[in-house]
């Protein structure tokens, strides 16, 4: 009994035990949850006094159970930042791009305009001329030769602004740029009977375009071929043949090779029998004046008889028989060619350059045929006509108003109209190559690639264009041109059909010969005109003296003579130097006249630039 008494009191004693180390337990829990609680909403009331914002937007998120959401402005920022690493990122590719490019050209300056060229090009389909194709027969046939970049513009990094997709086409990639600096390009498209492009031979271009009229020579026509465009274009590398340094090979220029063709034919059964014989003659035309370069560049003078044929009187005309001495003529006659300096070439064709072969029947003086070469000055020397240089200016407005002349009556050619050959001595001397029924013409525009030279380009451009542009008409609306020059009511006074052209031809090109650009190349002619008169009358004045003198002096030797007649020597004295006098007087008013007309050339030439600076 005592025993389980004393285990129950210990059990109870144990259970006491339990009971209060279980209820102090869960004191010191309920009291260490007050605490966390009240340490909780202190934290809580913190975190809302230090960022309410965050709190409410905690609370919301834990009240809805949604995933947790950025304000506007923090979404605005990471756009701005997603956008700014998007900018970043392309204009690294541009950079890259553009490094490339620019790698691609070598660093050229005009990397862009390249480019641009090369992706217009690659949409076309190029088709150029190749040998072989037939040959078109026109009565006047314009071209155009590309020649390709020379090492001086491949050296300056030129840009080939020029490209031919055709036998018929031309493109000129014309650099422009915007008024924000925008570079772009003004692709302008030209289309002719021929377009050749920098592959082309000598032996190429010449088949095109000089070939066909030889034989039409022979059939008794009048042929010209025309090399036109600015100095360095390759007029002289076409007509006279290559260049190898210094050094012209004559042999493949277009002189030569229509000279081989013309013996050929003079040789074959068909023409053997007529019993032709071919003559030579080289001259050229600076400021008005012709100049025979056979003759060791002596005047001669163009004429027109009653008839209303132009003879050049003093030129030098040789018989030829092969083509040897065919080349000797050329090559004496271009070493004495006028040239001179110009902004666009060191060595500038100043002057027209006029070879021609003429076929006649051998101990007959009637031309059965003729074939005229024509080297024209070069196109930028016309430009300059406001030059300080009286000389300069001379010789611009010829080479312009020549250009002009050349243009307007090469568009006449089987027109019913006046044709006005007079309006420059060139058009003068070629005008048996205007009149008639059978008359050939060719004319080949040659242009530079380069970028520098765009706007000599597209000038040559459009004079070709336009000589081309109203050439080709109805057969049946043609008439003979010269019936219409003899019938018509033509002045036949020495200078007032040279206006009357030169107004013909301001009225055609108005938007290219001005009013003070008309005026000035009429005091210019008129000064050429005072200035054959003075050197004609000075030539008669030296002729004069030549006799004079003798007969003055043979007077003063009867002087010595002790009985001299005193009477006849003062009476033949008077006589003799009354003569003097009155050709002195005569040439001193003659060239007061002369002073005049450079006073007024000088005059209308400084009006002409003060309105073209305007």
């Amino acid at each position: 009994t005592r025993n389980i008494v004393n285990s129950n009191s210990r059990s109870t004693i144990t259970t006491s035990r339990t009971a209060e180390q279980t209820t102090e337990t869960r004191t010191q829990q309920k009291a260490l949850g007050k605490m966390s609680v009240s340490s909780k909403v202190q934290q809580q009331q913190q975190q809302q006094v230090a960022a309410p914002t965050a709190a409410q937007v905690n609370a919301n998120n834990a009240v809805a159970g949604s995933i947790p959401r950025k304000s506007s402005c923090v979404v605005t920022v990471g756009m701005m930042e997603e956008n700014r690493n998007k900018q970043r990122d392309k204009h690294k590719e541009l950079r890259e791009k553009k490094n490339a490019l620019m790698n691609q050209d070598g660093g050229n300056p005009n990397w862009e305009f390249m480019n641009m060229i090369r992706e217009y090009q690659s949409t076309i389909d190029f088709r150029p001329l190749v040998e072989g194709q037939p040959v078109e027969q026109h009565q006047i046939t314009v071209c155009v030769r590309k020649r390709p970049l020379n090492q001086k513009e491949i050296s300056r990094k030129e840009v080939d602004v020029v490209c031919i997709p055709n036998k018929n086409t031309l493109i000129v990639h014309e650099p422009k740029a915007k008024v924000d600096m925008t570079k772009y390009l003004d692709n302008q498209k030209f289309r002719f009977d021929y377009t050749l492009d920098e592959t082309c031979s000598n032996e190429m271009v010449y088949m095109y375009t000089a070939k066909p009229l030889v034989q039409a020579v022979f059939e008794g026509a009048k042929a010209t071929c025309f090399a036109y465009g600015q100095t360095g274009s390759g007029k002289t590398h076409t007509m006279g043949g290559t260049f190898t340094g210094r050094t012209q090979d004559s042999k493949n220029g277009i002189y030569t090779l229509a000279t081989q063709d013309i013996f050929e034919l003079l040789q074959s059964p068909k023409y053997r029998s007529n019993n032709l014989v071919v003559s030579a003659s080289f001259y050229e035309i600076y400021c008005g004046n012709v100049f025979d370069l056979l003759s060791n560049k002596n005047k001669a003078r163009v004429l027109e008889d009653g008839k209303k044929q132009v003879q050049v009187v003093g030129l030098t005309e040789r018989e030829v028989y092969g083509v040897d001495e065919v080349q000797a003529i050329l090559n004496s006659g271009s070493n004495l060619r006028t040239s001179g300096q110009t902004a666009a070439n060191a060595n500038s064709s100043r002057s027209h350059a006029i070879f021609s072969l003429t076929l006649r029947v051998k101990g007959s003086t009637k031309v059965h045929g003729k074939f005229s070469f024509i080297d024209l000055a070069g196109n930028e020397r016309g430009a300059d006509t406001v030059s300080e240089n009286r000389r300069t200016r001379s010789e611009s407005s010829e080479i312009n108003k020549s250009l002009l002349s050349l243009k307007e009556c090469i568009r006449a050619l089987g027109r019913k109209k006046h044709l006005p050959y007079r309006g420059s001595v060139l058009t003068r001397v070629l005008r048996d190559s205007f009149i008639g029924k059978n008359i050939r013409t060719c004319m080949i525009a040659m242009i530079a690639p380069g970028m520098t030279s765009c706007e000599h380009t597209l000038n040559t451009l459009r004079y070709a264009y336009r000589v081309k542009e109203l050439a080709v008409i109805d057969p049946d609306e043609r008439v003979d041109p010269e019936e219409d020059l003899i019938e018509g009511d033509e002045p036949t006074n020495g200078g007032a059909h040279n206006f009357n052209d030169l107004e013909q031809l301001r009225s055609l090109n108005e938007h290219e010969m001005t009013m003070e650009l008309y005026n000035q190349h009429k005091a210019i002619s008129d000064l050429q005109q005072k200035e054959e008169e003075v050197l004609d009358n000075h030539q008669r004045v030296n002729e004069f003296l030549e006799k004079f003198l003798p007969e003055t002096m043979e007077l003063y030797n009867l002087t010595n003579l002790v009985d001299y007649d005193q009477d006849a020597y003062c009476k033949r004295g008077e006589e003799l130097f009354t003569q003097l006098a009155e050709v002195a007087n005569s040439f001193k008013d003659l060239m007061s006249e002369f002073r005049a007309k450079l006073a007024q050339e000088e005059m209308v030439s400084q009006a002409a630039k003060l309105s073209r600076r305007k």
